[in-house]
């Protein structure tokens, strides 16, 4: 079952660790990357971002590879822009000026629309594209995973700052995106005459201009035959990434076969699923789960130990199992971003957070003030 990644970060320049618009200067310098191609680099919706995908991909070893190579290059590439590249979920500072949207007719239509809004989305997430058969099996098989979507969205969680202060959230990217009209666990399909009803009844309202403004935690992609699951911020370092990437790989596969047998899907209430989905951005891995079998509030390792068990024979196949099941498993020891990310400002300040979101070459010439922020990134606060 092959697979593809897209990953999307923020430029905070160097000096100031504010969002920095400058992709169009990036893209020029990524051009200069022997290891980047220009058709790889992307724009996203304000130009303090940017967005790469892999190709389409048959393992996981082959998604590290490219995930790998981007970051490398495109770090050289924001440091010659006198940037950082971040990998983090949301912005840790923000300026007064909002950061500009990108040229797209639709980007500017949605600043017109929904301004303070589009001003706020300096948010980073990774989307995982799981190929399926066709949309009737790809649409009974996201009715089929959204009910373990949540415990994703508790895993990838790396968005614990925003505009200088600790949100207390551990993913302020997925409360951010919980302010658009479509967003959060997507209903459960039966199949694609299903989803397409929805969907029509969806952008027939006008509150939405097109299906790129579904911003649930995972849709059917539009433009490749994929089932993409959005629910991860965008993660640290690319080990944790290729773990959401394989567990994603094997809800979608687990779905696909129980769709084929016609088991019985776990259909808990949209309300349980949003209390749930906004418990895992609050705390991450540091609380409870909701256990989506039974509703109810258990152990994280409990509650991530049975979607492991669920995805076992998918893992297995995939020859996955391994690699997803101790990377869990780190992320469970060592925490998610979001807890690695307040541990660094708790322990170094904002000089060991900023290595940490956006880690970048030293230049000997440049002296040590030209890494150093001239004003604090986030307050030393304990959270709310």
């Amino acid at each position: 079952m092959t697979i593809g990644v897209e990953e999307e970060f923020l430029l905070l320049d160097r000096r100031t660790a504010l969002p920095a618009p400058r992709v169009g200067q990036l893209r020029i310098a990524a051009e200069r990357e022997p290891d980047l191609g220009i058709e790889e680099v992307d724009t996203e919706l304000l130009q303090s971002q940017v967005e790469v995908a892999t190709p389409v991909c048959s393992d996981l070893d082959e998604v590290a590879a490219h995930l790998t190579r981007f970051r490398k290059s495109l770090s050289a590439a924001a440091r010659s822009v006198d940037c950082r590249l971040a990998a983090t979920g949301g912005a840790p500072l923000m300026a007064e000026a909002s950061v500009p949207v990108t040229g797209e007719q639709r980007y500017r239509d949605m600043r017109v629309d929904a301004a303070r809004l589009v001003d706020e989305q300096l948010i980073c997430g990774m989307h995982i594209h799981v190929a399926v058969p066709d949309r009737q099996a790809g649409a009974a098989a996201l009715g089929r995973i959204r009910p373990w979507l949540p415990l994703l969205v508790a895993l990838g969680a790396n968005s614990p700052f925003w505009d200088g202060r600790d949100t207390g959230f551990a993913s302020w990217r997925t409360v951010i995106f919980g302010r658009w009209p479509v967003s959060g666990s997507p209903p459960f399909f039966s199949g694609a005459s299903h989803y397409e009803e929805r969907v029509d009844a969806l952008l027939g309202t006008g509150v939405i201009a097109d299906r790129h403004q579904l911003y649930w935690h995972a849709r059917l992609s539009d433009e490749y035959p994929t089932l993409e699951v959005r629910a991860p911020d965008v993660q640290l370092d690319v080990d944790s990434a290729i773990t959401l990437a394989g567990l994603a790989r094997g809800l979608v596969v687990t779905a696909l076969r129980e769709g084929s047998v016609g088991g019985r899907p776990l259909d808990p209430p949209a309300s349980v699923l949003q209390a749930a989905g906004w418990h895992s951005a609050r705390h991450g891995l540091t609380a409870n789960l909701v256990d989506p079998r039974t509703n109810e509030p258990s152990q994280a390792a409990d509650v991530l130990g049975a979607l492991l068990d669920c995805v076992t024979p998918a893992l297995k196949e995939l020859d996955d199992l391994d690699r997803v099941t101790s990377g869990v498993r780190r992320l469970l020891d060592k925490g998610t971003g979001a807890a690695r990310q307040r541990a660094a400002l708790a322990h170094g300040g904002t000089e060991e957070l900023l290595d940490l979101i956006a880690p970048e070459p030293v230049d000997p010439a440049d002296g040590d003030d030209a890494r150093q922020p001239e004003a604090p990134v986030i307050a030393r606060a304990g959270r709310p």
